[in-house]
Order: structure tokens, then sequence, then C-alpha cells
């Protein structure tokens, strides 16, 4: 093989301080798009993104040369700057120091998206993952 072919996927999770319901409905959709926006920009693939009001879960594909902490910094340090910067300014908004990620198989990217995608309804109904939620 003359060059390298990888398929990797994580499923990242993160929170809001202190689990602070920070994420509004005004605030949800821009927060998804500069994600995705600094996804893209480190070469990574938003495959999936959704959450509730405390805290955020995203399915990446992202290349071997990107460290997950690296990602994860840039990009909790772009949504929370977008907030506190241009969206809402003067108001609190701060997401925990810490993150989740798992590693996982092509094979369950679907069962993932779905779940991810579904977040509110699994939360309403209490139907959640727990390995998935902690934080």
């Amino acid at each position: 093989m003359r060059q390298n072919y990888t398929q990797l996927y994580a499923h990242c999770v993160w929170a809001t301080w202190e689990r602070m319901p920070l994420i509004v409905p005004d605030l949800q959709m821009p927060i998804y798009r500069a994600i995705t926006a600094e996804c893209r920009k480190l070469g990574c693939d938003a495959l999936a993104i959704g959450g509730i009001s405390d805290h955020i879960h995203l399915l990446i594909s992202f290349p071997p040369s990107l460290a997950i902490s690296s990602l994860m910094k840039q990009i909790k340090g772009s949504s929370s700057h977008l907030v506190t910067h241009q969206l809402n300014p003067g108001e609190f908004f701060k997401w925990q120091g810490g993150y989740s990620a798992f590693t996982l198989s092509s094979k369950d990217l679907d069962a993932i998206k779905a779940y991810i995608k579904n977040q509110a309804s699994h939360h309403r109904k209490k139907q959640v993952v727990p390995d998935w939620e902690l934080l």
C-alpha cells in the first residue's frame, strides 16, 4: 500500500460548567454550526452532533495526525468564544474542563448517530446509555 488508509471514529461528550442549563434553544444551532466548522478546519468530519441544555455529544471521523485532546481543546475553546463574544456577550457561559471520548468501529456508526440525534428524547424518557453520559 503506497498511502495510508485510516478509518478513525470517536464519540465525544462534554458538559457545561457544573452541568448548568446554558445551551438555551437560541444558542444550540449556532454552537453546533461553530463546532462543525471547527471540525472541518481541523480535518475532521462531524458525522452527528446533538445534546441537551447541559451537554453535547459529537461523533467525528478524524485523521491520525490529530490528537483527541487537541481537537477537544479547539472545539470547546472556539465555541465558548463564539458564545461569550458574539452570541451572548456579558452572559455567563463556560464548558467544564473535562470531556469523554470513545473510539468505535464503523459498524457502530448508525447506532451512535441515532443516539446522538435523539438526545432530547433519550433524556426525557430516561433511556440513556450510562457509559456515554459520564462526564
